[in-house]
């Protein structure tokens, strides 16, 4: 069941920049409460998209703040409570797009999880709660978005995958890197299915961003060795390279990109 924050509605949607690559285009953005998420938000609206925050009740208030964030700098936001592993929450979050933005333009499947147990280990609980966000949450926000951008004449899905949708990766378990070589492929599919629509579907693949969370992984500093000694760029990816990538293939500039795996690795996977 969505929750949409419109106690100010019309303030909520009533200021955004008079220029933008996004301007006039609504996206909603899943595991937008803080984080990846929070940043893409950020950025989308800052380029003039009205940005719906979908995120667990258990994330609302920071949901919320990071809507009225976006406000307090003049751009257009609000929150929705949003299950990606419940279909009744995605027909919930596409009619809130709906009725408080006038449509969709944008879907960013950014929510995600990673249980940390090797294979040897997981329970199958685990693995199946795994499969529930990092691949069901996608498949059902593409099944139920895809018809809202063919009502606007087309639009642009962003599938969040990682360099482990790319490659084999010795620092991460087998799992995750099943949820996100499961992800590589549902975008290339949506791709070449959907185009007719003028519906453009691409993957972002990137490298440990630093994160809280990595900073605190760090705190290892084998672990830090391992991940820095990976990316021939020798640092790790920030909040703002993802995000940046993200309003690059969301926006017209990346009009004819469609079923691309970018990897924002800094060269990680090239080596």
């Amino acid at each position: 069941m969505t929750d949409a924050d419109l106690s100010s509605p019309k303030g909520a949607l009533a200021r955004a920049p008079a220029m933008g690559r996004l301007l006039h285009k609504a996206a909603l953005i899943t595991g937008g409460a803080q984080g990846l998420g929070a940043a893409i938000a950020k950025r989308f609206a800052e380029e003039g998209a009205v940005v719906i925050i979908g995120d667990l009740e258990r994330q609302a208030a920071a949901g919320r703040a990071a809507a009225e964030k976006i406000r307090a700098a003049g751009g257009k936001a609000l929150f929705i409570v949003l299950d990606v592993t419940s279909e009744e929450s995605w027909i919930g979050a596409v009619a809130a797009a709906e009725k408080e933005a006038g449509g969709l333009d944008i879907l960013v499947n950014n929510a995600g999880i990673n249980i940390r147990e090797p294979i040897e280990t997981m329970g199958a609980e685990n693995f199946d709660t795994m499969l529930a966000v990092n691949v069901k949450g996608p498949f059902l926000g593409c099944k139920h978005c895809i018809p809202a951008l063919r009502r606007r004449g087309g639009g642009s899905i962003l599938n969040m995958s990682s360099v482990c949708g790319l490659v084999g990766h010795r620092y991460t378990t087998e799992a995750y890197t099943v949820t996100k070589g499961a992800i590589t492929l549902l975008t290339k599919t949506i791709a070449v299915r959907y185009a007719k629509d003028n519906i453009r579907c691409n993957s972002l693949h990137p490298s440990t961003v630093n994160t809280p969370l990595v900073q605190e992984l760090f705190k290892d500093p084998e672990r830090k060795k391992e991940r820095l000694g990976e990316v021939p760029l020798g640092r790790l990816a920030g909040e703002a390279d993802v995000a940046n990538a993200a309003l690059f293939l969301a926006s017209g500039e990346a009009a004819f990109l469609n079923g691309v795996a970018l990897p924002v690795d800094g060269g990680a996977t090239a080596d």
